[in-house]
């Protein structure tokens, strides 16, 4: 009967040789693949930094542009304020006066019928925020 035991151990040790060699296959083959990996994990490193090199240089660009909107805007809103003004005030409302704004700076031309309407529009126009300077240009007819 020790002969029986003895055959069934073998067949059970040869099993447990050969998972074991499958098992060592599997864990060199697994180092191999590593470097692999390392490289694909490099890859995508430099990939984000480049991508994140890129979103930095497009943030900037788009502040760049924000402000320049943001500046127009405000030229806009200033201007659209002064021709609101001019129109609500009784004595300049009927005159001809155009408004333009860059960067905060004014300039006002066209015709008025006196001094004082030519300094009432400066007036106006200064008294606004976000100017910077007036150029009055208004002619007295």
């Amino acid at each position: 009967m020790q002969k029986k035991n003895a055959y069934t151990l073998m067949p059970l040790s040869g099993g447990l040789v050969v998972a074991a060699c499958l098992s060592a296959s599997l864990g060199l083959a697994g180092c191999e693949k590593e470097g692999t990996a390392e490289q694909a994990g490099r890859k995508i490193d430099e990939a984000a930094e480049r991508m994140g090199n890129q979103l930095d240089a497009t943030k900037q660009s788009m502040g760049e542009k924000a402000d320049e909107t943001g500046n127009y805007l405000s030229d806009a809103a200033i201007t659209a304020k002064i021709k609101a003004e001019i129109l609500g005030d009784p004595t300049l409302k009927v005159l001809q006066i155009s408004v333009i704004t860059i960067d905060g700076a004014v300039t006002l031309s066209g015709t008025v019928d006196s001094k004082s309407s030519l300094d009432r529009a400066s007036e106006l126009a200064r008294n606004n925020q976000g100017v910077q300077s007036v150029e009055n240009k208004l002619v007295v007819e």
